[in-house]
């Protein structure tokens, strides 16, 4: 070969070989779509989670209104999460088996989130007649709660059990939310800016925990686009 042609061919081959890669890696994105988290609707849950009255929503579902007073004796509406991902459990502060690992559990992801503004956390109290504020404010400086982050609340106790199960779907026994019901779940909740669920997770399981915390990324990325 003419090494003058070879040298005039250099640009030529190069300007291929870098348009080539671009159409290969189009192609890949498009053969790839981006994995998204599914939204949850009370149609697509376990039946046994949910209300009756609710079972048969297919769309549109989100989370219902909310009124609750957190460690600091302040009232916690939708207001305070409005643009925020969260993640909610329930729980009580005398329990000895599952709410002090969910706790602390939420506690790492307090950790791996307190400098995002996005994120946020939500406890409700599934005994609110003996979770007192002082109560609550005492838990909270005991398991290193950042106020600004999360809310350990306490409330009305059927509004609690309502949001349970018409709203978060996290409980198996039927109930009115009376002195005699009792709710005790491991499962933490992801709801998007737009209070719909996105995910469940067993609040007690190390693996779920990094599973939750890649799906909220995920979900980051998905509200920036939107």
């Amino acid at each position: 070969m003419d090494l003058k042609f070879f040298k005039k061919s250099i640009p030529t081959l190069a300007i291929m070989a870098f348009f080539s890669v671009v159409m290969i890696y189009a192609i890949y994105t498009l053969l790839t779509p981006e994995k998204k988290l599914p939204i949850f609707n009370p149609a697509d849950v376990n039946p046994k989670l949910v209300d009756e009255s609710v079972v048969h929503v297919r769309r549109d579902h989100k989370v219902a209104n909310f009124k609750l007073m957190n460690q600091n004796g302040d009232t916690i509406t939708q207001e305070d999460y409005k643009d925020k991902i969260y993640v909610a459990d329930f729980f009580f502060t005398r329990c000895m088996t599952i709410c002090p690992i969910m706790t602390n559990n939420m506690g790492k992801l307090q950790e791996v989130f307190k400098n995002d503004a996005d994120i946020k956390f939500l406890s409700l109290s599934v005994t609110p007649e003996m979770d007192s504020i002082p109560i609550l404010r005492a838990y909270a400086d005991a398991k290193g709660v950042i106020d600004s982050k999360w809310n350990i609340t306490t409330g009305d106790k059927q509004h609690i059990y309502e949001l349970a199960r018409k709203s978060y779907f996290v409980v198996l026994d039927e109930g009115d939310g009376g002195l005699q019901d009792f709710i005790h779940t491991e499962n933490f909740v992801l709801v998007d800016k737009k209070k719909q669920i996105r995910g469940f997770y067993d609040g007690t399981n190390n693996e779920d925990i990094q599973r939750l915390i890649l799906d909220i990324k995920l979900l980051q990325k998905e509200s920036k686009f939107k």
